[in-house]
């Protein structure tokens, strides 16, 4: 059963353009209301359940933020209001608030024109499927509104920032600070903007910082994690040791190292876990996706450190990891999950958990950076005009088995079809990199015959 609204990070959309509309929003906010808050028994008690929402710096959120004050007040549901906040901080303050959800306003990595509606539960995590599905299905009711007594109020947390900086820094060790560190921070001119640097700056590193003056347009643009660029030439004028660049919700982060080379979430998450099973620390295995790369797959192997991979999306790696009792698992793109210090992958936590490494080793980031040389993957996306069955279509099977026949255990094969989009994803990597992008060429050849 597929889903007409939710997608694998909540609701996604151009502003103006359905979902994406101040009406949708309001409607959203109010079916959401009644189902995340178990309102019915709430009210009959006499208590109004109380629904958090945060927002990065798009300037669509001041609009999308009413409208989902609108429908959750009328729906009998208190409001507290955030201000920008990432979203890790807004899964966090709904957990230590006892709130009945949390919701934040974001598209992420997305440019500006587009925005987007995530939820959280009372616990701080994403909702599961059901939860999703008895959203929509509320959505397709006729919204009422609730007799004026009853209506939820709507107040301004005055000090949010606060108690997210406070916890961020009770996530790195008293025994251990930054001094001595020259970083340099990237917040995308996102919602991290006004809370990383005291962060860092607390725990006694000298910072600079770029990406800092959101204007409601900017969020994303050339800098953050998905433009590292930015990072690695300020990196390299400033002689930084290090810099940390966020995207504009603040739950990826992608660093860099004082060479201006880039480690990506795999990199990162291997000097997290190397770090905690050379002190004792681990606590079972490690979750990647699909797309995680191979090298860490097996360097993991050679320490006997147990690796499972989930779907693509962060709320896969999380699943995984709750059925299997670990602690850490992520995704290439930055998303990485440290469970015993948060409920939801956050970038600036899950930095300070590679700096602990670097405190600890007494190692540089690039030193500790050589210890995983990720394996040459090379990604072809194939425009379809037909729909098709991956794994039962004879020859791209016959092609994907030649492929992995020839890469041994050097390398694997990995198609999917795009979630979004009339493509099929043509994912080849291994130790060999020419071998590797011939390969790819070639099963891309056999889907592209097919398709067209």
């Amino acid at each position: 059963m597929s889903k007409k609204y939710f997608g694998t990070d909540g609701i996604r959309g151009k502003v103006g353009e359905e979902p994406i509309t101040p009406d949708f929003v309001m409607r959203l906010g109010y079916a959401a209301g009644r189902v995340l808050t178990g309102l019915e028994s709430n009210l009959a008690k006499g208590a109004h359940p109380t629904v958090l929402i945060g927002k990065d710096t798009r300037i669509s959120g001041y609009m999308l933020e009413s409208a989902l004050e609108a429908g959750l007040s009328a729906a009998g549901v208190d409001v507290l209001m955030t201000g920008p906040m990432p979203t890790p901080a807004v899964a966090y303050l709904t957990r230590a608030l006892r709130a009945q959800a949390g919701i934040v306003i974001s598209a992420s990595h997305n440019p500006f024109y587009d925005n987007g509606i995530k939820f959280f539960s009372s616990l701080g995590a994403k909702l599961p499927d059901e939860i999703e599905y008895a959203i929509e299905a509320e959505l397709e009711k006729p919204m009422q509104v609730m007799e004026s007594a009853k209506l939820g109020k709507v107040r301004r947390m005055a000090d949010a920032a606060g108690r997210y900086v406070e916890f961020c820094k009770s996530t790195f060790p008293n025994t251990f600070d930054l001094r001595g560190l020259k970083i340099v921070l990237d917040c995308a001119h996102g919602a991290t903007y006004h809370v990383a640097p005291p962060v860092f700056h607390e725990l006694g590193a000298e910072i600079i910082v770029i990406g800092n003056q959101p204007d409601g347009l900017n969020i994303n643009h050339e800098v953050g994690s998905t433009h590292p660029q930015a990072l690695q030439k300020a990196v390299i004028e400033h002689s930084a040791d290090l810099g940390i660049a966020f995207d504009g919700d603040g739950d990826r982060v992608m660093m860099v190292d004082n060479k201006g080379q880039l480690l990506d979430g795999d990199q990162l998450l291997y000097i997290i876990t190397a770090a905690r099973h050379a002190n004792g620390t681990l606590q079972g295995g490690v979750v990647g996706t699909l797309m995680t790369n191979l090298a860490l797959e097996h360097k993991l192997n050679k320490l006997d450190i147990p690796f499972a991979r989930a779907n693509v999306g962060d709320r896969y790696v999380l699943e995984r990891l709750l059925q299997n009792e670990w602690q850490l698992g992520g995704e290439n793109s930055g998303h990485i999950l440290v469970l015993d210090k948060h409920s939801s992958g956050d970038g600036i936590i899950s930095a300070l958990q590679v700096l602990q490494a670097v405190v600890q080793s007494q190692k540089s980031l690039a030193e500790l950076g050589v210890d995983l040389v990720l394996y040459p993957q090379v990604l072809i996306n194939v425009k379809t005009r037909i729909k098709i069955d991956l794994a039962k279509h004879t020859q791209i099977q016959a092609a994907v088995k030649s492929a992995e026949d020839e890469l041994a255990s050097r390398g694997r094969v990995l198609l999917r079809a795009s979630g979004t989009e009339p493509k099929i994803r043509v994912m080849v990597e291994g130790e060999d990199g020419s071998l590797v992008q011939r390969l790819a060429a070639e099963i891309a050849e056999v889907v592209t015959k097919v398709t067209s």
